[in-house]
Formats: structure tokens, sequence, C-alpha cells
């Protein structure tokens, strides 16, 4: 069977540590590419431009919105994030499977223009350890700590939207999860009809 490339969307609430799941996924497994979003807001410490996001202007932002380098956007606590188009399409016909780390907005976005595309919602095992996490990265304020939290309850309405969820309770189980998730997902009928017709021509002449 000749491999395609799948989109993976993966949302989550904030602290929920859907990014430390996919930067382990990608380490061990070669198979995947994390798509390097861009976003208006300040990096933090330890980011670098380029690799954890392109960290950009708004007025940039909009330029790529207008010309539709973007497969999608959407603005999160007062700030742009969008995921570049030609990346994703290259890597895709490279046959490499495209991990896109979104929000719910941006995640239905794609859904819509990629009907294949494998929707992960990754979720703390409590609302108690999420406030956890999020206390625990010392890097925001306290009024940043509840809008992330008011934007959880927000966003658990849009879960039943998802394929599957995640509950990342210990990460070595999470990763493994995630990697079962696609690779199942690359067995699917609709994904390999060229290798189906394929077999029953072959049965046909015997």
């Amino acid at each position: 069977m000749n491999r395609k490339g799948i989109i993976i969307v993966v949302s989550g609430f904030s602290g929920a540590g859907k990014g430390t799941i996919m930067k382990a996924l990608t380490a061990k497994y070669d198979q995947y590419a994390l798509s390097v979003s861009a976003t208006t807001r300040s990096p933090r410490e330890g980011e670098v431009n380029g690799r954890e996001y392109f960290f950009i202007t708004n007025e940039e932002f909009e330029k790529l919105i207008e010309e539709d380098g973007l497969i999608e956007h959407a603005k999160y606590v007062n700030h742009y994030y969008g995921t570049p188009r030609k990346y994703v399409e290259d890597k895709l016909s490279q046959g490499i499977d495209v991990i896109l780390e979104i929000e719910i907005q941006g995640a239905l976005q794609i859904k819509k223009q990629y009907p294949d595309a494998v929707l992960l919602f990754v979720m703390p095992p409590s609302a108690t350890e999420l406030e956890k996490r999020l206390r625990g990265r010392g890097t925001e304020t306290e009024d940043v700590i509840r809008q992330r939290l008011n934007r959880a309850v927000e966003e658990s309405v849009g879960i039943e939207n998802y394929d599957y969820i995640v509950i990342n309770d210990k990460l070595e189980d999470s990763v493994e999860n995630v990697h079962q998730i696609i690779s199942s997902a690359h067995l699917s009928p609709g994904r390999n009809l060229d290798f189906i017709e394929t077999i029953r021509t072959q049965l046909k002449q015997l």
C-alpha cells in the first residue's frame, strides 16, 4: 500500500499536556511531523521563533489571512493562532503524518477542508489536576489562569465533535495511545481504496 500522510488535529485544555505528548511522540517515531503554527503572542521563556511557533505581528498575520496562506486560524485569549498551508501540504504529499496542535475553532475548520483528518482531544485526569498544571507553569498571571480555566468550560461543550479523547495521566501511556490511534486510522478502508481495488482485480484473475 502506498502510504499517504494524514492530518492529525490535536486539541485540549490549556495545561492538559498536549504539547508535551506531541513532542514525545515525534521524538520517538519518525513518521510524524509537528506543524509549526504562527501566532501573535509573545514567546515564553525558552521558546524559539520557528521551532515552537512563528512569532509574528498582527499585521503580518492578517496579511496571511488575506492571501489564503493559512488552512485555519483562530483567536484565543486575545491572540491569533494559525497553521501555514504550504508546510502541511508538502509533508502530506511525502507520506508524512502532520500533527496540528490547535484550538477547537481551528480543528473544526480543518475537518471541513480535510474530512479524513483525525481529531484528538487531550484531557487531564481531573479538573483539579488541570488547575495544578496551569499554576505549576509559573509563567502566567492569575487573570490569565482564570481565563484559561473559563475557556476550558467552553471547550468542554465541543469535545463530542472529536474522533477520540486521550486522557493524559501518564505521559508514556498517552504517547502510545496516540500512536495506536493514528496507526489504526491508516488501515481504514476509505484511505486504502486503491489497494482494495488492486486486490479485487487480482482476485478476479485467479
